[in-house]
């Protein structure tokens, strides 16, 4: 069978996705930031599953009473904030993210994205600057430097090198 050029090049294309699909080296799933959306809990939704979970469990037992009865009686001060705990839960189902921070997803108000969108960058790791770069600062509070090794690890070794290795979060 003969395949016009377009025809060939969609084919290529959609081989190369399932490819890189089956060893799980998706190349948009690596953030500007160095961090890889394939470990996020947002992503896997793993964190949002056991939350929503435990939500369904917590109403069958009709947690809430019980939590006001304990609490009440000063036993278990702690579940007098239930409706609180509860709400932080729906908070943590509602947090899911499928895309990828290269594909839209992420945070919308990214900065570290927006920049390397300003100078037509893939990543940080295309930037000489992003070792003492401020924008990516606020990723200390939760990731520690684990997107400065991951941004070391990317220039040494490529994406594809980083997704198959070692990726700290």
């Amino acid at each position: 069978m003969i395949f016009s050029p377009v025809t060939f090049r969609l084919l290529k294309a959609y081989y190369k996705l399932m490819s890189d699909a089956e060893e799980g080296l998706d190349q948009s799933m690596v953030a500007s930031c160095g961090l890889c959306c394939l470990d996020c809990h947002g992503h896997t939704g793993r964190i949002a599953d056991l939350a929503r979970d435990l939500r369904k469990e917590l109403r069958a037992y009709k947690y809430d009473k019980f939590a006001k009865f304990v609490s009440e009686k000063g036993f278990m001060k702690a579940l007098g904030n239930y409706d609180e705990c509860y709400a932080a839960l729906g908070d943590m189902v509602k947090f899911r993210c499928k895309k990828g921070c290269q594909n839209g997803g992420g945070p919308p108000f990214c900065k570290i994205r927006k920049c390397c969108q300003d100078k037509e960058i893939e990543g940080c790791w295309e930037c000489e600057d992003f070792g003492s770069c401020e924008k990516l600062t606020f990723l200390v509070d939760v990731h520690g430097d684990a997107h400065i090794k991951n941004l070391r690890r990317i220039r040494k070794k490529g994406i594809d090198g980083f997704l198959a290795g070692k990726r700290d979060w």
